[in-house]
């Protein structure tokens, strides 16, 4: 049921790679965060479309022509017929589209009948096994699971990953686990040890996983060392 013929292909790794998405409309800083060469996809929701205040359809293909894996963008729709006419009419707007569709039964029918036209798919707001056991049984390319939202309720996010991680293996679901709501690098490093594989990062966080203050501390006393030697690098 699943057809990923963008999924992945993107990584510099390939598939044994785990993936970094940017969860952004902030077409400026997406665009200099995937100058890195490491950026694998992106992922959208209505709330960060709302925060553009650009014209939907310009700002998704904008963002589909920079970034070249998948772009996650969702339905607004409370009805199956409306979410998998929606779906259509954004799969059409780029080639590495990916239809979210919410975690409710309305969200799952429409997932089965959109995977059955190979349309990608990203099944959102999950917060149980039993929700990502349903995510994968419909076909989903993806499940999101919130983890920042789960530990703002006390809940461990990251246990999550694991869990989901576990039962897709014991019955080899293809669908992928996409880390979400991701609020600090040690979301992303702990959610890489659970066996995500994808995590979906904002920028300002994106920003922070190169930082350490003995990286910093390193490089100033090697960059002093070499000014005293006097030497250059021909």
């Amino acid at each position: 049921m699943i057809k990923n013929e963008f999924i992945g292909k993107y990584s510099i790794q390939g598939l044994l790679s785990m993936e970094f998405f940017l969860d952004s409309t902030d077409l400026e800083e997406i665009k200099r965060l995937n100058n890195l060469g490491i950026i694998d996809g992106l992922t959208t929701n209505p709330s960060l479309i709302y925060k553009a205040k650009t014209p939907f359809e310009k700002l998704i293909k904008n963002i589909c022509s920079e970034i070249k894996g998948p772009v996650s963008v969702e339905t607004v729709a409370e009805s199956s017929s409306q979410m998998i006419n929606q779906g259509v009419r954004l799969s059409k707007m780029a080639k590495n589209i990916v239809v979210k569709l919410p975690m409710t039964w309305e969200g799952i029918k429409a997932c089965v009948e959109l995977s059955k036209i190979n349309i990608n798919t990203n099944v959102t707001l999950c917060f149980s096994t039993s929700q990502a056991i349903l995510a994968a049984k419909a076909g989903a390319t993806y499940v999101s699971p919130f983890i920042g939202r789960l530990d703002d309720a006390n809940l461990d996010g990251v246990q999550l990953i694991r869990e989901i991680k576990q039962i897709y293996s014991n019955f080899n679901y293809k669908t992928k686990i996409l880390a979400a709501s991701i609020r600090t690098k040690n979301h992303v490093s702990q959610s890489a040890i659970a066996g995500a594989d994808v995590a979906t990062i904002p920028p300002k966080v994106f920003d922070t996983l190169v930082n350490h203050n003995l990286t910093d501390q390193g490089l100033e006393i090697f960059n002093s060392d070499w000014n005293k030697s006097g030497q250059k690098i021909l």
